[in-house]
């Protein structure tokens, strides 16, 4: 009897999930709300019914499922099945997953990261395959990131290894969430280069957004900051420009430590595509090692909002043939 492999995709807002063969066809995809203001448990008790939903949807047992692989935001401790922290869910601390799911499934459970859970769906089935060393950024809210170094990914001595997001590229910078300031993410991003055009706004200067948005700031989105910028907006062209190159250093650093053959940028800011890449692309040129900027290409996500629960099935198919692997030694 054929097995299968469910993806979960935990977001702040919605929580997808997918079905997939052990070819990582997926069978069945949904969507449901996350509904995090309620709490851990009712947030655990949506995944299981994302799982419920799936079989139902697609004719399949819960008997005929090998695993459950599970991308979270946020601190955690993949080993022992652990969340530690996630910022968008109130009272999420210490959440041992794994041993919350136990009770009610006879398959495996595993969980990882969310964006490392997207790096796995780009690597193995997206834009990064065929590569063994490759980095994944995530540009929405924040910057998130993933690496594949010699064919493996990076976790590091607390799982939290490639925190792009994270570099100090200005020493009085503004204020981020980890308790630093001036990291990268707090510019490249969506709130980030939003934040920047505003700051653009309050020194006097004007936009056609201006106009769309009739001159409430809290209206202006980055997509609209693309939507200028192919209208010849000079100062959507500015932002962006600066936005990308900003990225362009962080990514030079990058380059020149971990040397990487491959550069995936993913996310909901993915979509400004070349307005953005054109100027990361000629600032890492510049600036990075000639060598190894000339064999690293950078390039746009291939798989979008599928990456996380293919990702995270593809994850914990790997995951268990592992520990198999290990049980049959």
């Amino acid at each position: 009897m054929e097995k299968y492999i469910v993806g979960i995709d935990l977001g702040g807002t919605n929580i997808k999930a997918g079905l997939f063969d052990e070819h990582f066809t997926a069978l069945e995809e949904l969507s449901i709300p996350t509904e995090a203001q309620l709490g851990p448990a009712h947030v655990l008790e949506r995944i299981r019914l994302a799982v419920t939903q799936l079989c139902a949807g697609s004719g399949t047992y819960e008997s005929q499922i090998a695993c459950m692989g599970m991308g979270i935001p946020g601190l955690l401790d993949p080993e022992e099945g652990l969340s530690v922290f996630s910022p968008n869910f109130p009272g999420w601390e210490q959440v041992h997953v794994v041993n919350e799911m136990k009770p009610y499934y006879s398959f495996d459970v595993y969980i990882d990261n969310d964006v490392r859970v997207n790096l796995y769906g780009e690597w193995q089935r997206g834009a990064g395959q065929g590569h063994n060393h490759l980095i994944l950024l995530t540009l929405g809210t924040g910057l998130g990131s993933g690496m594949v170094h010699d064919g493996k990914v990076l976790y590091g001595t607390t799982f939290s290894a490639g925190e792009i997001g994270h570099m100090n590229m200005f020493r009085q910078g503004r204020p981020c969430r980890c308790g630093s300031s001036g990291c990268l993410g707090r510019y490249v991003s969506a709130v980030g280069m939003v934040n920047t055009f505003k700051e653009k706004l309050g020194a006097g200067r004007v936009s056609l957004i201006q106009t769309w948005t009739k001159q409430d700031q809290e209206q202006i989105t980055a997509k609209m900051i693309s939507e200028a910028y192919d209208l010849g907006d000079l100062l959507a062209v500015e932002v962006m420009h600066e936005t990308g190159e900003l990225l362009g250093f962080g990514l030079a650093n990058v380059i020149n430590l971990l040397n990487p053959e491959l550069i995936i940028i993913g996310g909901g800011m993915a979509a400004a595509g070349d307005r953005l890449l054109n100027s990361v692309r000629d600032t890492v040129n510049a600036h990075a090692l000639k060598l190894s900027a000339s064999r690293c290409r950078i390039v746009q996500a291939e798989l979008g909002s599928r990456a996380g629960t293919l990702g995270a099935a593809v994850y914990a198919y790997q995951k268990q043939k592992h520990v198999q692997l290990i049980h049959s030694n």
